[in-house]
């Protein structure tokens, strides 16, 4: 088999480019060829000496860590199915990691722990981000976040990427959306805020006829 040009060595052995470039640095695994350009190349036989998570954890690598989120605490179940899925995940390829659990909207950015993963992107102390959907992680934004990642050198996965969002979590989260632009526009206390949030969540709740609920929504805001 040729060498393994630094891309496809850290690909193969879990380890990140920039690990392996420090790994050099510090003489700790030098690559076997050199290029007059600067450009590593590594053996097999390096690979070989690399494919236990203990060795890679020693060699220097950053451990993962999986970010698992619910809205509500009634979701405590489904909180510990995602948990076990991002785990069986991360164990199958061989990370070492850890598990940080949320609860809270998806459009709250408000979370301990979602700004503790953040803290720990921005620290460089990981070496990826593992979430069983997108929504997981939050509701808008995701783009920015990963754009985080890729600054600091955090790999961002998602295990699947299928839309995956109950109607009631959605729900809360536009109803959230909705008595935040109220109250900025009427006040928390105004009568015309008080209105249109019970529309909406009469509206979500499927209580009452839509067309009837979306006139009455008209008329608060009029």
């Amino acid at each position: 088999m040729g060498l393994l040009s630094i891309g496809k060595f850290a690909k193969a052995s879990g380890l990140s480019v920039s690990t392996l470039r420090r790994l050099h640095a510090t003489g700790e695994l030098v690559p076997c060829h050199i290029t007059d350009s600067g450009t590593r190349y590594y053996s097999q036989d390096q690979l070989d000496s690399l494919t236990t998570p203990e060795r890679a954890t020693r060699m220097g690598d950053k451990p993962a860590v999986g970010y698992c989120r619910v809205s509500t605490r009634a979701q405590k179940d489904d909180l510990e199915t995602q948990v076990s899925n991002v785990e069986a995940y991360m164990a199958a390829r061989g990370y070492q990691y850890s598990i940080i659990q949320d609860i809270g909207s998806g459009i709250n950015y408000d979370k301990q722990g979602l700004h503790e993963l953040l803290r720990l992107i921005n620290e460089r102390q990981v070496s990826r981000v593992v979430v069983l959907y997108r929504d997981r992680l939050v509701r808008f934004g995701f783009e920015l976040i990963e754009y985080l990642c890729r600054l600091n050198d955090v790999t961002l996965e998602v295990i699947d990427h299928t839309a995956h969002s109950r109607e009631q979590e959605l729900s809360d989260d536009l109803i959230q959306i909705v008595t935040v632009f109220a109250n900025r526009l009427y006040g928390a206390r105004s009568k015309r805020t008080r209105t249109l949030i019970g529309e909406v969540k009469r509206h979500a709740d499927g209580q009452e006829d839509t067309t009837a609920a979306d006139q009455r929504t008209g008329d608060a805001v009029s």
